[in-house]
């Protein structure tokens, strides 16, 4: 059922997109591995508390939010990590850690990683552990409107002495 409500909202605005089904995978970088998609082209949706409020930060699998660069980015007094406990009733239609990246359809801000500008596509949990969702990285922008900030900071590569 999580699926339903995210298609009839996309069909709405006929938006294209393609949803597939995957093995049980609970973390963006396992489905990543598992269905050969890039850490870079598939966004995890983590939520935080930004001086209280539930919000989702949107990053791709392959990078951690930055927790105080989302303080800063957003001029919070105090920006932490939410608690399943403390957000699994705003998603009854999701499994926990499995929702999309769409707050406007669940009454929250959303800010997404300016890393996602370069992609053309995304792929994102569709509700579940085993659905996945790919569209265009344009359509999600102009539907959920996230303030597109610096939440990750790109990985160091180590360089042999």
């Amino acid at each position: 059922m999580p699926l339903n409500k995210l298609r009839e909202f996309l069909d709405s605005h006929n938006i294209r997109y393609i949803v597939f089904s995957h093995s049980l995978a609970y973390t963006a970088q396992g489905i990543a591995a598992l269905t050969h998609i890039s850490g870079k082209e598939i966004v995890k949706t983590v939520i935080a508390k930004i001086d209280g409020n539930l919000a989702m930060a949107v990053v791709p699998a392959s990078r951690h939010v930055d927790l105080s660069l989302l303080r800063r980015a957003v001029g919070a007094q105090r920006v932490d990590l939410a608690s399943e406990e403390e957000f699994k009733g705003r998603f009854p239609d999701c499994e926990a850690g499995a929702m999309p990246p769409f707050g406007n359809l669940y009454g929250m801000a959303v800010y997404a990683d300016e890393s996602l500008t370069s992609n053309r596509e995304i792929t994102f949990n569709a509700g579940t552990h085993r659905e996945l969702m790919r569209m265009d990285w344009v359509d999600l922008v102009r539907l959920v409107e996230p303030r597109i900030i610096q939440i990750t900071q790109a990985k160091v590569s180590k360089t042999a002495a």
